[in-house]
């Protein structure tokens, strides 16, 4: 068997039963990371088609697809998982039985001061999932004030995001995690010992930004919902409110409840034939869990089940 993952996947048991995969079926990872989710689902008996744009989560899963137990039931695809319908099709799969994403960035990237992502500890400033374009230094020291403002506020739902923006572009150039956690926090007059750093709502914010991350989850989505067969699952985990966001009104949507109503305004009718049942409500981690693994405490599942009805939802070309 295979070494066992070097970080715990977030809600693993409630994922595995909302995907129901039975032996045989094809399963897309969307987000593979350490493999969590391929490796239980390989386990049992499922083809896994994994999907990443991190180089190092493919060179960590790269004998995976070795191993005498897995071939030829993984595919390791080094690319964004909103190219999923495209990857598939040259690997010959149509339509998957299963797709299971996990959104955001991963506790191996977190992890890892090099990468850039957290200010646990310093290092170079540059939050790249894929290991090219451009890095957060890169568009810290380049950007307008304003559009640095606009990135804090949309995606860290910063309120004093034009104070934090004034503070960044005075303190040009910059390197580190370490120089941009300093700077956030003395411009938001930080107390030590207060609950939540108030460098963590920009870094997210940068993070996002740098990946196109938001993007990438609405056109994996609709990737989605081109790929699942009738009756196939779909199971997406987020870790805040803007992710968890698109989630739930894509699958409003998808599912035909475009308004909630109320007794002055009546739920309005789709106009298309929903793509999505049996949408689940909002699954998060039991007290178990959360005690073996506090990254959970932010997680919220949903997850739902793909009708016959044709795609309503265009792919990005």
């Amino acid at each position: 068997m295979t070494p066992p993952p070097p970080h715990v996947p977030v809600l693993l048991d409630e994922v595995i039963t909302a995907l129901s995969p039975e032996t045989g079926a094809v399963i897309v990872d969307a987000t593979f990371g350490a493999g969590g989710y391929t490796r239980r689902l390989l386990d049992l008996g499922a083809s896994v088609h994994a999907f990443d744009r991190d180089p190092d989560a493919i060179e960590s899963a790269s004998g995976w697809s070795e191993a005498a137990e897995h071939r030829p039931r993984l595919v390791l695809h080094p690319r964004r998982f909103s190219e999923m319908v495209d990857a598939l099709a040259l690997a010959g799969v149509a339509h998957v039985d299963g797709v299971v994403m996990d959104i955001g960035v991963s506790s191996m990237q977190l992890d890892q001061a090099v990468r850039g992502f957290a200010f646990s500890a310093d290092g170079p400033l540059d939050m790249r999932m894929s290991q090219a374009g451009e890095s957060a230094a890169d568009f810290l020291n380049t950007a307008a004030e304003s559009t640095i403002a606009d990135v804090l506020y949309q995606y860290g739902e910063e309120r004093q995001s034009r104070r934090v923006a004034r503070a960044i572009v005075a303190a040009r150039p910059l390197e580190t995690t370490g120089q941009l956690a300093h700077i956030v926090r003395k411009a938001l007059g930080h107390r030590p010992g207060a609950p939540k750093d108030p460098a963590t709502r920009s870094f997210q914010a940068i993070r996002i930004h740098v990946n196109a991350e938001l993007d990438e989850l609405n056109a994996g989505l609709a990737a989605a919902e081109t790929l699942l067969r009738p009756g196939g699952k779909l199971a997406v985990v987020s870790f805040h409110s803007l992710e968890d966001r698109i989630v739930k009104q894509f699958l409003r949507d998808a599912s035909g409840a475009v308004a909630g109503g109320s007794r002055h305004l009546p739920v309005i009718a789709a106009q298309t034939a929903p793509t999505f049942a049996d949408v689940s409500r909002a699954i998060r981690a039991g007290a178990a869990e959360l005690d073996r693994n506090p990254r959970a405490r932010s997680a919220t599942l949903r997850a739902a089940t793909r009708t016959s009805a044709p795609p309503q939802h265009r792919r990005a070309a």
